[in-house]
């Protein structure tokens, strides 16, 4: 598995988990929960980001890395 590869997989896990976190925020009740899930969606959209800048910078790097 090459790093770009990887790299998509990592984007798309913390793309998942950040919805779910929504999802979660909405569904609940418990404002201490709803707070607690926005604010975990809040770190992984971080992540996120931090995540796909990285990304770019490899494909720009790496050239091969870019759409795999």
């Amino acid at each position: 598995m090459t790093v770009g590869t990887q790299m998509q997989q990592a984007i798309a896990g913390l793309q998942n988990a950040a919805a779910t976190m929504k999802t979660f925020s909405l569904e609940t009740q418990d404002q201490n929960a709803k707070q607690d899930f926005q604010k975990i969606a809040q770190d992984l959209d971080n992540a996120l980001q931090t995540l796909q800048q990285r990304q770019k910078y490899i494909e720009g790097q790496e050239p091969q890395f870019k759409n795999q």
